[in-house]
């Protein structure tokens, strides 16, 4: 099994209304939790119980479509609301995600680092020590992780911030996205994704779950191609309608288990559905 680590604030642990989107599910998409290997459900993490769609879930799902018959497990250590100073080589924060990592390479083969965050950073002229202290962090994550050559993958803030909301005060946005982009290019395996044209939830700050499912597909493009994406791609929104799958005989399982233990179906319509999935219907 290959492996992602993904961390950051809230946008990457995901607010996008989980309503608004179908759920991708899939049998070769996994996440860690509690020290194991579970099928992916979304929200992938539980810092907040708000937590929804992110970015995540698309890119696994390019991932397992390029590379049949692999599986991808996603490690979920971004925090909600956190800043640069609480992602410093001794904070909590990275501590746990270089734990979760390495408890994950056991078992896995670390391939790439997903990183999202600034929002918190984009106001007080923070920006003015926000560069030295990410490429602090990655330097860190790569020497504990012994991951020189894994990709580091970086997304843009929103252009919707600055303006209404919980995303009033990120007026510096900007001059964090130019860090941001500075970053990827002077680290060597770093690379930056636009977040142009993304929009938000009705908050002002977090990306909405269509918005998500772009930017996971960005994520993955500057990923698989070890290339900067700075404008979105051509024919997203025909993209999306792709990340629609059947469900295998397996996913319907899982799901007709959780429609079960949630009170959704009765003894009785449950092994009805069950007995037509063992027929193959």
């Amino acid at each position: 099994m290959k492996s992602i680590l993904l961390i950051g604030q809230s946008n990457m642990a995901g607010r996008g209304f989980i309503e608004d989107v179908p759920l991708i599910h899939h049998e070769n998409i996994h996440m860690l939790r509690n020290g194991r290997w579970q099928m992916m459900a979304e929200p992938i993490h539980f810092d907040r119980e708000i937590a929804g769609i992110g970015p995540a879930a698309s890119f696994a799902l390019e991932w397992v479509k390029a590379h049949s018959g692999e599986s991808l497990g996603l490690i979920p250590c971004a925090e909600g609301g956190s800043a640069m100073d609480e992602w410093a080589p001794d904070s909590v924060l990275t501590r746990h995600a270089l734990n979760e990592a390495k408890f994950a390479m056991e078992s896995s083969e670390l391939i790439g680092i997903l990183w999202h965050q600034g929002e918190n950073d984009s106001l007080n002229q923070l920006y003015k020590t926000y560069a030295a202290k990410l490429k602090t962090l990655f330097d860190h994550l790569r020497k504990e992780l012994d991951a020189q050559e894994i990709p580091i993958i970086i997304g843009g803030l929103g252009d919707f911030l600055g303006k209404s909301g919980f995303g009033a005060s990120a007026v510096e946005h900007g001059e964090i996205n130019q860090l941001l982009q500075q970053t990827a290019e002077q680290e060597d395996n770093c690379y930056f994704v636009t977040a142009q044209n993304l929009t938000a939830n009705p908050d002002g700050i977090h990306l909405d779950a269509v918005s998500q499912r772009k930017f996971g597909l960005r994520y993955y493009q500057a990923f698989s191609q070890e290339k900067s994406v700075f404008e979105p791609l051509s024919e997203e929104d025909n993209r999306l309608e792709q990340l629609k799958t059947e469900p295998t005989a397996a996913i319907r399982m899982y799901l007709l288990t959780k429609e079960f233990a949630l009170g959704k179906l009765t003894e009785e319509e449950f092994f009805t559905i069950y007995s037509e999935i063992m027929q193959g219907n």
